[in-house]
């Protein structure tokens, strides 16, 4: 071998051990931001904050099924938040628990370990799809917070617009409905085989079996309610019109056109208010 080619491979080898060390100095950074007691309390609130608003979902969601009256969507359960008193302050600490919910997400997502690797990549399209979710929660719980309220159905038609007036829009948004219907899919089988149960620490007794219901429950009809939204999006793909792409409200109030749909409305709205209290109850025992 050449003294050349000998330093080549020499500076090569370092080049190797200085990127390696770069990722791994990288991934320390993220792991110890993850596991920061200054991130953590913040994202239980986030869990609370999320808790909350599923439960006013849910709400809404009965009174659309039962009355046909109200929009069962982010934005009527965050007007109902301001409604309360002091209600402008819990959607300041809502909004910036939301945001911390969804870095802490994004660690998770970096940061996820163990299993096989398809098992892995499902785990982190899950976080990131969830951090993108709470960040959107927490921008619309900010605009709340500071007056200017926005309509969720409103803004999802308006980015789906967005896309579709670009080149292979259709197939962007089609695949954004994919993507939803598989995260979907993915919360309805979580919530079947009980693999919520390693996100939380779970109580002895009665009440670890009680939040195992409500979970499983609340997973189930989340994961419906979120492949709803994701047809929406496929309706609106296909047919080029970004008026169908309105989000969760369009997807439950589809539901009113089939038989039975309000029973079917109700139902889900039912699980969606199990979905919160099992939330509320993450906040404080969420596996960190």
């Amino acid at each position: 071998m050449s003294a050349d080619a000998g330093g080549a491979g020499a500076n090569d080898a370092g080049a190797n051990r200085a990127g390696a060390n770069g990722a791994a100095e990288l991934r320390e950074a993220v792991r110890t931001a993850g596991d920061s007691r200054f991130l953590e309390v913040p994202a239980r609130v986030g869990f609370a904050a999320s808790g909350l608003i599923q439960v006013l979902l849910g709400g809404l969601a009965i009174q659309l099924g039962a009355s046909h009256t109200g929009e069962p969507d982010q934005t009527g359960a965050l007007e109902e938040v301001a409604k309360i008193p002091g209600g402008f302050l819990v959607l300041w600490i809502a909004a910036i628990g939301l945001f911390a919910l969804a870095l802490w997400l994004l660690t998770e997502a970096i940061l996820v370990r163990g299993g096989a690797v398809t098992d892995r990549w499902v785990r982190r399209v899950e976080h990131l799809s969830k951090a993108v979710a709470y960040t959107v929660l927490g921008l619309t719980a900010l605009a709340f917070a500071q007056g200017h309220p926005t309509s969720a159905s409103t803004t999802t038609s308006r980015v789906s617009g967005g896309i579709l007036s670009t080149p292979g829009g259709q197939l962007l948004l089609g695949a954004l409905g994919l993507v939803a219907g598989a995260v979907g899919a993915y919360f309805v089988v979580k919530g079947v085989r009980l693999r919520f149960r390693r996100d939380i620490r779970l109580p002895a007794g009665l009440p670890g079996r009680g939040l195992t219901v409500l979970g499983a429950i609340g997973y189930v009809a989340k994961g419906i309610v979120v492949g709803l939204a994701g047809a929406a999006f496929i309706v609106a793909a296909v047919r080029a019109q970004a008026a169908n792409a309105t989000g969760l409200a369009g997807g439950l109030t589809t539901l009113e056109q089939v038989p039975f749909g309000g029973v079917i409305i109700v139902v889900l709205g039912l699980g969606l208010i199990a979905s919160g209290v099992y939330n509320i109850a993450r906040a404080w025992l969420a596996r960190f």
